[in-house]
């Protein structure tokens, strides 16, 4: 079934959404249309890797981060913390249906963002702004780079508000948000930065919309970055542009949310990495 039952819910609120931005609502109706087309993921698409740190400290030539681990799990207890008092529950659906970033998820995205040490990071997806925040407090500690975060908000005022509530006021100067979806403002915005260091998609999580994201971001990608791909295991996305590449690493890996996610087949959800390797081609 399309996902339209909000919509219909609120008719007066959907027409002066339309009204707004026509060409924003008829992309949205596509891509609604493009996740009911593609059907049931199988369970089996996806083996998580045990022990992913590892082989991405492996991978990417990196010692094994002791502080890198550290810092994140005091910011993370911090941040969940100022979540909690906003009256806010983290965890699975803590966005209206959608997540925000899970431990496992977010902790992937600090490591490479503290030893990339990125100029410019791309994300689609905000919610609540928790990856924003970790992407942000990295770029900090390196001191230099810059977020750009791609989002369509939500259609409620009362839901607006909320996006990127956990980035506070002193990291915004290294922050551009970026109102719409990403098959609109992906292109024009990679075209202007020219060449990108990390990208992470946590945004429509079709197999459509995933491959528009990383098909784009991996030619704007340096050697040596990384794409980060959240919620691999609803759809063929990720497995489909994995088995394009020639010569690049990926890693498939298990979340760590805060209370089981029951809609998901092992209560966790998966998440992928594909590291970019400074030697080999960059087509696929």
């Amino acid at each position: 079934m399309l996902n339209v039952q909000s919509y219909l819910r609120r008719p007066m609120l959907t027409l002066a959404a339309i009204a707004t931005d026509p060409i924003e609502s008829w992309m949205w109706f596509v891509e609604q249309y493009a996740v009911h087309r593609e059907g049931h993921t199988p369970t089996h698409l996806y083996q998580a890797q045990d022990d992913w740190e590892r082989h991405l400290h492996r991978l990417t030539g990196f010692s094994l981060p002791s502080d890198a681990a550290s810092e994140f799990w005091s910011l993370w207890t911090k941040v969940m913390g100022e979540l909690n008092a906003k009256g806010i529950r983290p965890g699975p659906e803590s966005f209206k249906t959608w997540n925000d970033g899970d431990a496992a998820f977010v902790r992937a995205i600090w490591y490479l963002t503290r030893y990339l040490r990125p100029q410019r990071v791309v994300e689609t997806g905000v919610a609540h702004g928790v990856t924003s925040r970790f992407i942000l407090e990295a770029l900090k500690k390196n001191g230099r780079g810059h977020l750009w975060s791609i989002d369509r908000p939500p259609m409620e005022p009362e839901w607006q508000k909320h996006i990127g509530m956990a980035v506070g006021s002193e990291l915004r100067n290294r922050w551009t948000y970026i109102r719409g979806s990403s098959r609109r403002r992906l292109p024009p915005l990679l075209s202007q930065l020219g060449q990108i260091d990390l990208f992470i998609h946590d945004s429509l999580h079709s197999e459509r919309n995933v491959r528009f994201e990383m098909d784009h971001a991996w030619m704007a990608l340096r050697p040596g970055g990384a794409v980060v791909v959240d919620d691999i295991d609803v759809n063929r996305g990720f497995q489909s542009f994995c088995g394009s590449l020639r010569g690049h690493h990926f890693l498939v890996c298990e979340a760590e949310p805060i209370r089981p996610d029951l809609r998901r087949f092992n209560e966790k959800g998966l998440f992928g990495m594909v590291l970019k390797d400074l030697a080999a081609p960059n087509e696929h």
